[in-house]
């Protein structure tokens, strides 16, 4: 499929709105009307050249080939590189970080499913730190991650949380895959699978079961001055902060809740609240670790000819569910776990 270029950042638009009207944090309202005008500048960046990926006798090398770039509070990309792969620790947290959540990601990919970088054929992995003043965001671009630091009011450094790292790079892997369009249901699907993929990778780094998991996504990104465990709960959609001036977090975990609207590409950060529920209660329905079940399913319908790139929550569901009963069998704990979650988030009857 052909790779659809546009920018996915992990913080929400109604969340930097929120933080812009706040005057209680004014350095977070200011770099959040910035954050919010760089989102409206540029819906659809052009793709810079992708490096081919480098070969060992034939073959796609396997290991990670990371370069990490310092825009020096800048938003010139790609910045200057100040490591790249092989090299020491810089002392730089946002570098280091970065290089090391991005070889936390490749690692997820190769060992779990097989898939070599992001593209699944060795593609040069790259980044940049320290992008703008205070910028109150992190996304990919569709050639390479990009990290601010946050403002210190609201935001702390977004290289700080794994499962942001992993989120973002799976909206590359989804590029390269089904290119699911970013509106609507296919958009809010979109993003729950970045969401999903970016918890797994946190979690297999830290060898945690589905238990274990917190399953919330940007945990720590929040300063102390904020009411909230993280951006978003898949345990718990609509639960992930509560905050007297940036308002309640406002996901719904069923469909019942659904929203409509036509901010946000139709609510894709909103609704992805659903599949992100029905994906973790097949995974702690399963047990174990959640890579091994619930992502295997997900992981084999993302890849699958039968998700369209307009596919809604209805149609993915029932290619999970082929999914896990072509992996684990008609009738399987598995089979029945995806199926049973689909239908508790009300997406099927």
């Amino acid at each position: 499929m052909t790779p659809t270029d546009s920018r996915r950042s992990v913080v929400p638009p109604y969340l930097l709105h929120a933080v812009a009207q706040a005057a209680e944090f004014p350095r977070a309202a200011s770099a959040a009307r910035t954050a919010l005008a760089s989102l409206e500048l540029v819906q659809s960046p052009k793709h810079q050249h992708l490096v081919a990926p480098r070969r060992v006798s034939g073959t796609v090398d396997r290991s990670p080939q990371r370069t990490i770039a310092d825009a020096r509070g800048t938003t010139t990309l790609p910045g200057t590189v100040v490591r790249s792969e092989g090299a020491p620790d810089t002392g730089d947290a946002a570098v280091d970080e970065a290089y090391a959540g991005l070889g936390a990601t490749h690692a997820f990919w190769l060992d779990v499913f097989g898939r070599v970088s992001i593209d699944g054929a060795g593609l040069p992995l790259d980044a940049t730190v320290h992008f703008g003043q205070d910028y109150d965001n992190a996304y990919w671009d569709g050639s390479r991650m990009v990290f601010g630091d946050g403002d210190d009011e609201v935001f702390r450094r977004f290289t700080i949380a794994l499962d942001v790292i992993g989120h973002e790079l799976a909206h590359a892997v989804t590029q390269y895959t089904a290119d699911l369009t970013y509106q609507g249901q296919s958009g809010a699907l979109n993003e729950s699978i970045s969401d999903v993929f970016g918890s797994l990778v946190a979690q297999y780094a830290a060898g945690q079961t589905a238990e274990q998991a917190s399953w919330l996504i940007g945990q720590g990104l929040f300063t102390d001055a904020v009411h909230g465990d993280a951006l978003r709960s898949m345990r718990a959609p609509g639960t992930a902060y509560d905050d007297p001036v940036l308002g309640k977090d406002p996901q719904p975990a069923t469909m019942a809740d659904f929203v409509v609207t036509t901010d946000d590409a139709g609510g894709v950060h909103t609704n992805s609240g659903i599949p992100n529920h029905a994906f973790f209660l097949t995974a702690t329905a399963i047990g174990g670790y959640a890579w091994q079940g619930a992502g295997a399913a997900w992981w084999d319908a993302l890849t699958s000819d039968a998700v369209t790139a307009s596919i809604d929550f209805a149609g993915f569901a029932a290619v999970t569910i082929d999914a896990a009963r072509s992996r684990f069998g008609a009738g399987s704990a598995e089979h029945t776990a995806v199926q049973d979650a689909w239908r508790t988030v009300g997406v099927l009857d």
